[in-house]
């Protein structure tokens, strides 16, 4: 397998190599070669030596992905999401086909709002538990120098 941590050839003009890619959405080369491999993305092209083309495209595809893992999105939910996308943006589709892109949209933003929600609870109980270990944490100290404070005083 070619690595394409260090590619030689030059990307063609708008092009990207998957590093820059990767450094641009913040995700790792391994991801987004296992998008590729899974079929949810692929590279607008590749140079004559086999390095991934990526196009700003590409890239917002990318970030679209992105965004909807923390929600926990499957592959297969992603995949039919990143189509039914691509139908709204094809002036060439059917209407029955961008009908169906619509509601079928319409139901993953039903469900991902559901999903940010619960997410949003769990949220407020990583805080609940945060702020209780502040207070273990910070009581015993506090304690600590009562303590301290009251044995100074006895001595004086």
């Amino acid at each position: 397998m070619v690595s394409e941590a260090a590619p030689t050839e030059p990307p063609a003009t708008g092009a990207m190599h998957i590093g820059e890619v990767g450094a641009r959405t913040d995700l790792s080369l391994r991801s987004l070669r296992h998008w590729e491999e899974v079929g949810l993305l692929e590279p607008s092209g590749r140079t004559d030596g086999g390095f991934r083309l990526y196009t700003e495209d590409d890239v917002e595809k990318i970030l679209l992905i992105r965004r909807m893992k923390p929600l926990g999105f499957s592959l297969d939910e992603m995949k039919a999401t990143m189509a039914n996308l691509e139908t709204l943006r094809d002036p060439a589709a059917l209407a029955s086909a961008r009908k169906r892109a619509v509601a079928e949209l319409a139901d993953v933003k039903d469900d991902a709002g559901q999903r940010r929600e619960k997410l949003v609870r769990q949220l407020g109980m990583a805080d609940e538990f945060i702020g209780l270990l502040v207070r273990e944490v910070t009581q015993p100290e506090q304690e600590s120098a009562v303590r301290q404070a009251a044995s100074l005083a006895e001595r004086h």
